[in-house]
């Protein structure tokens, strides 16, 4: 990532001469911890006679003004937190076999088989689920995966005439111990940064570790050990 920082380090010197601002705009983690933002105007704005960059942290919201260091004078806020991804579905009542209600299944946080199915829910299969989001291509390639995969499973079905697949609990272990082990030295988890990307155990949920190809050829297939036909 180094060539990326250089780069994205000439791009703030040629655009924020001041060297205090400059600094307060650098980040302390490596580039690609966080989304990266491709930008020409962003710094630009930040330099106008009229703006403050204040890094302080929000102690207290006022009626008209936030207190950040100083108190300061707002007609308006605007929240730029990230993304709801892991809690995503926390309010959703999906309920499983024998009662298994995901909230319980996800308590120690969420995961599924591919993305696309979790243990004890038959039937029941994600688009854009957990650790199928990117840092990088595009993701509608992975939705097309996702959604081939599941017209698979359901032609499993058809052929077998079951009623319902389960994924087996050892397949979807077996699948996450592998993706946790991938996604452990990468930037996104040891970049330095706390993102949307990681859950409040500091668990990355979200990203895929690998290439888009990658995915596309693992759910090309579906493979019927890994599942439990149900009758």
């Amino acid at each position: 990532m180094k060539a990326h920082e250089r780069l994205a380090l000439r791009h703030l010197r040629a655009q924020v001469p001041d060297p205090e601002l400059r600094r307060a705009l650098t980040p302390d983690y490596l580039i690609g911890c966080k989304r990266i933002l491709v930008s020409s105007d962003y710094y630009p704005a930040l330099t106008r006679p009229n703006v403050s960059l204040v890094t302080d942290a929000i102690t207290e919201i006022r009626e008209h003004s936030l207190v950040a260091g100083a108190e300061h004078q707002a007609d308006a806020i605007v929240y730029g937190t990230g993304f709801k991804v892991t809690d995503a579905l926390t309010e959703q009542r999906i309920v499983g076999r024998d009662g298994l209600k995901l909230q319980e299944a996800w308590r120690d946080g969420i995961e599924a088989y591919l993305g696309v199915t979790t243990s004890g829910f038959p039937n029941l299969f994600f688009l854009l689920g957990p650790n199928t989001g990117l840092g990088h291509n595009s993701v509608v390639f992975m939705i097309e995966s996702q959604a081939r995969y599941v017209v698979e499973c359901l032609r499993l079905l058809s052929r077998t005439r079951a009623r319902a697949v389960d994924v087996r609990p050892e397949a979807q272990r077996e699948f996450n111990d592998r993706l946790r082990a991938r996604l452990d030295p990468l930037v996104w988890n040891a970049g330095g940064c706390d993102s949307w990307y990681l859950d409040e155990h500091g668990v990355n949920r979200t990203i895929w570790p690998g290439f888009t190809f990658e995915y596309w050829a693992r759910t090309r297939r579906v493979k019927p050990g890994a599942y439990e036909l149900i009758y």
